[in-house]
């Protein structure tokens, strides 16, 4: 299969409290969602028609049973995800307390979780090399061997190799837990910063990749590291892109925020997406950018993926430029 967006990198299950703004402590019920970032970017570029598919590796167990199922439900390809019979499907608590607490509980990924036991060897490079964007995140470094498969996809799509429209895109997704050091995810990012043709991250994880500075001075780093693209969010700023020749702000779409996370997940997919259909930088951005914030509306993250339409009339909804192949849509 010839993969418009492929990705590689975590999967689990997500489970979120029915009572809103408690502690989990004082929770009564929760529901079960398909998770984790790398799957949830591939699950949001489907939700807008793109071929996708994620490689991956789920536990021989019922919740891997379940990601499975959620995956067929969100027309995401589960050619590349395999069983590991030796780990359990790791599964995410969060605490839903609106506007800005959503800490994250991490249980059965210490220390080691089937994605992060992702050989080299297994990976069908074929598939890799022909996506038209491959989509990678920090997280999938922390570990071996999924650090040395990661390595050996960004080292199949070496960046003069790529056709017209390819990328290859970074998330620099970065959570302290899972490293032992800021210094020691900086070493590894810069293996495989040179492959990447775009890196995604908030101020934090770009600080990580490149160091202290402001947004320019990080995203001017990430170009001179190699990529085309630098994405820097800038919380309620709104987000920045900035290529050699361009520098584009793009303002936040307001909403009122029921759980922040899966927005970055739903972001990415979307940014995919614009970036297939070859529209300009700044209509990329903003698409994106509205992507997001319906999925910060919303408590689940899978589950509230938009839809194409639903993106575009957010967009035409608060006044901002709508793709000029996308206008039918409105």
């Amino acid at each position: 299969m010839t993969y418009d967006v492929l990705t590689l990198g975590r999967i689990s299950v997500d489970v979120y409290p029915n009572d809103i703004g408690v502690p989990l402590a004082d929770v009564t019920s929760f529901g079960k969602y398909l998770g984790g970032s790398a799957t949830n970017v591939a699950v949001a570029a489907a939700r807008h028609g793109r071929a996708a598919g994620v490689i991956t590796k789920v536990g021989d167990d019922d919740f891997g049973t379940f990601l499975e199922r959620e995956l067929d439900k969100f027309g995401v390809d589960r050619t590349l995800v395999a069983r590991d019979d030796s780990l359990q499907t790791p599964v995410t608590f969060c605490a839903i307390q609106p506007p800005e607490d959503f800490p994250l509980y991490f249980y059965g990924r210490f220390p080691m979780a089937p994605d992060w036991n992702i050989e080299p060897d297994a990976l069908e490079l074929d598939a890799i090399r022909g996506a038209g964007i491959f989509w990678s995140t920090v997280t999938g470094l922390s570990r071996e061997p999924s650090r040395s498969a990661q390595i050996a996809a960004h080292e199949a799509r070496p960046v003069e190799a790529l056709s017209a429209g390819q990328h290859t895109i970074l998330d620099l997704d970065y959570r302290p837990m899972f490293w032992d050091s800021v210094e020691q995810a900086r070493e590894q990012v810069a293996r495989v910063l040179p492959y990447a043709t775009v890196a995604i991250g908030n101020d934090t994880e770009c600080a990580v990749a490149v160091g202290e500075g402001t947004p320019d001075e990080q995203a001017d780093r990430l170009l001179a590291a190699g990529v085309q693209i630098a994405v820097v969010k800038l919380g309620p700023e709104g987000v920045m892109a900035k290529t050699r020749t361009e520098r584009i702000v793009s303002a936040p779409v307001p909403v009122q925020t029921a759980n922040g996370l899966g927005a970055g997940d739903s972001f990415g997919g979307a940014f995919c997406h614009g970036l297939l259909a070859g529209w300009p930088l700044e209509q990329v951005l903003d698409f994106a950018n509205a992507a997001g914030a319906i999925v910060a509306s919303k408590v689940a993250c899978s589950d509230a993926m938009p839809t194409t339409a639903e993106v575009i009339s957010l967009l035409a909804e608060r006044g901002r430029t709508v793709p000029n192949s996308q206008k039918d849509l409105v």
